[in-house]
């Protein structure tokens, strides 16, 4: 028993390091200068170790995220830095977007004769993308205002028989730009019929019926990499593959050339443009709008403008990152890692693990959607919902030392909608009688989104906005060019404290 007492008493590792017993001078002369030579080793690795630790924070990319509701303007923010500070990789992806900006013309002047198909077919008022209570993945883009005009009886002629005749090729455009997209993008056959929009002839749907969700690519891969890679090989190791390539880009750019009349015919015919309005349809307002340059996109040569990569829309599920490093401006030398996030209401819950460490979040509240409904719940206001969507992140304590940006996004959509005579205070009651004007407008909005983050961050917090239309590239890069200054401030004072 005195043996097991002894062994629960005694500290091995004071045991271990003990001296031997019977040690002679010249035995523990040799060992302390042994073990202060292992200290010193120790302390030097030590030392090393934070400076690498040090430098590795220092010298970490700039941890950036794109927030804000669907459709508030992210996917589009993330192109002007591209536009601006990676210039070899924008032009090498341009050719790759000639595709999208088709699709999006085409699948334009199909909304609009499915819309007619309807009307003149006397059915119910069709659903738009987005005018059902329809899951997230099935959102699409919205066009509404709140209140549909109403008034005489609608008169069709032959005219319009005859353009939806003539147009109906487009519907196999359609289909043929998406079957190629999406398998550009590295989806199987089957997936991307799944996703295809309206087949070939159908109407859309009715206001109570389940309309196919918007034609998507996943983040996961990289379309337009995959596309320019493809062709590269296709030239290098199958020219039947790149003859065949070119085959089917010259018949879309032939088809879509040989309908441009009757795109513009039916677009600018007075009674379509009665029929969208009575529907409180602004097609102009939706991502993607290119009816008002049929003269120069449905052309066999056409190439793709900056203007018009910026403003083409592809939907994208999930979480999207892009490096940027740049080599001009404020930011020059730096590498920043941007997250565009999706914004529809369940893919929200994946922005919470990007929270952590990180640097500045761009905050996207589009201004113009006052008027207008959530796809995924038409009973919250969008405006609403950006309200919302702010408080939660101002108020997380995640992101108390987090450098936040407010972009008012979509000024100049709110500018056409109120001269267009569409009064905020009919929607936004706290609006009061302020003046149904541009400035007034802006000022009441900010000064909103200025009380949520004084009233709910954990920490004082500079409130830092822009008032933007993200379509605007030149107006943007300068916007860009100021934000970058401040985030790289801002993550320089963050890392000396640290």
């Amino acid at each position: 028993m005195k043996g097991v007492g002894r062994s629960i008493d005694e500290d091995p590792l004071s045991r271990l390091l003990a001296p031997p017993p019977n040690e002679t001078p010249e035995e523990r002369e040799l060992r302390l200068r042994l073990e202060a030579e292992a200290r010193l080793r120790s302390e030097r690795i030590d030392e090393q170790l934070r400076a690498e630790k040090a430098a590795l924070k220092k010298n970490r990319p700039v941890k950036v995220l794109l927030l804000g509701q669907s459709e508030s303007g992210k996917s589009t923010t993330l192109k002007n830095f591209q536009l601006a500070y990676c210039q070899d990789q924008w032009e090498a992806e341009r050719a790759s977007w000639r595709m999208v900006i088709q699709l999006n013309l085409v699948r334009g002047i199909n909304n609009i004769l499915d819309l007619l198909a309807e009307e003149m077919a006397g059915g119910p008022a069709p659903a738009m993308a987005g005018d059902s209570d329809v899951s997230d993945d099935d959102v699409g883009p919205s066009s509404f205002s709140a209140r549909p005009r109403t008034g005489s009886i609608l008169h069709f002629t032959g005219k319009h028989r005859l353009l939806k005749l003539r147009l109906a090729p487009l519907r196999t455009v359609q289909r043929d730009l998406e079957m190629r997209i999406g398998l550009q993008a590295g989806a199987n056959l089957a997936d991307v019929h799944d996703v295809l929009s309206s087949p070939p002839g159908s109407p859309v749907l009715g206001a109570r019926e389940r309309r196919p969700q918007e034609f998507f690519v996943r983040s996961a891969t990289s379309w337009k990499q995959t596309a320019h890679a493809r062709s590269a090989s296709e030239t290098k190791g199958s020219a039947t593959g790149a003859r065949y390539h070119d085959a089917q880009v010259r018949e879309t750019a032939d088809i879509i050339a040989g309908c441009a009349e009757d795109m513009k015919a039916i677009w600018e015919d007075a009674t379509v443009r009665e029929m969208l309005a009575r529907k409180g349809i602004r097609m102009e307002a939706t991502p993607g709008f290119f009816l008002n340059d049929i003269d120069r996109i449905a052309v066999r040569d056409y190439e793709p403008t900056d203007d018009d990569v910026v403003r083409a829309r592809l939907r994208t599920l999930g979480v999207q990152e892009h490096r940027i490093k740049f080599n001009k401006g404020p930011a020059a030398g730096s590498e920043w890692c941007i997250y565009d996030v999706g914004g529809s209401r369940t893919q929200r819950i994946a922005w919470y693990p990007y929270f952590d460490d990180c640097d500045a979040i761009i905050f996207l509240a589009p201004v113009s959607c006052f008027d207008e409904r959530l796809a995924e719940d038409r009973r919250i206001n969008r405006l609403e919902d950006s309200y919302m969507l702010w408080k939660a992140v101002v108020s997380s304590k995640l992101l108390a030392k987090t450098s936040i940006i407010l972009f008012l996004n979509k000024r100049d959509l709110l500018e056409h909608k109120l001269r267009s005579g569409v009064r905020i205070r009919d929607h936004v009651h706290s609006y009061g009688d302020r003046p149904n004007e541009i400035e007034h407008a802006l000022k009441y909005f900010q000064q909103h989104f200025r009380d949520i983050l004084r009233k709910n961050s954990p920490e004082p917090r500079q409130f830092r906005a822009h008032i933007t239309s993200v379509v605007d590239t030149k107006a943007t890069a300068v916007t860009l060019s100021v934000v970058q200054e401040t985030i790289i401030r801002k993550n320089f004072e963050k890392t000396d404290l640290t």
